[in-house]
């Protein structure tokens, strides 16, 4: 059966609400899932989001990224418009990068426990450097586990051109 039947969008309650409140603090509670309907099957599900801002721990100030996720979902997966809410939610987070990448994936792992995800920040520079943690995970005991390790080791394994930034 192909399309959505109303009791399986029940729980989604932010896609088409025109009254949605923005949270300006860290709120991983915003997010939401729904099932997959093909979880016989690996796919990756790609979101590049590239108006990601959080503020620096020490200073207060600004940190622009683009925030890539990728994940193979297995019985449940994300709706993007809550992880869009969920990704301005860090607006006036303070935190480091390495720890907003690292949060990002852990919530997004308690929501939907997929059978593998990566996450990688490619933050603006300041002070003439840029930042661009990289963190993944793979399901234990399962082939993810051991491709989790594979594109650890080569992940960034060729030179980027960086043009936009």
């Amino acid at each position: 059966m192909t399309g959505r039947q109303n009791d399986e969008l029940q729980d989604l309650t932010l896609l088409g609400n025109q009254n949605v409140q923005y949270s300006f603090t860290y709120d991983p509670d915003i997010l939401e899932s729904f099932d997959n309907k093909h979880p016989y099957r690996d796919y990756f599900v790609k979101f590049n989001c590239p108006e990601f801002t959080s503020l620096c721990p020490i200073t207060g100030q600004p940190d622009f990224a683009t925030i890539y996720i990728s994940y193979i979902p297995d019985i449940k997966m994300v709706e993007s418009k809550s992880l869009k809410l969920y990704l301005f939610s860090f607006r006036n987070h303070g935190d480091f990068h390495e720890d907003c990448v690292n949060i990002i994936m852990n919530d997004l792992i308690k929501l939907m426990d997929p059978r593998y995800i990566e996450v990688w920040g490619k933050f603006t520079p300041r002070g003439g450097i840029s930042i661009d943690p990289y963190c993944n995970y793979g399901r234990p005991g399962t082939k993810y586990e051991s491709m989790a390790e594979q594109r650890l080791i080569q992940h960034d394994m060729y030179p980027e051109k960086i043009d936009n930034r």
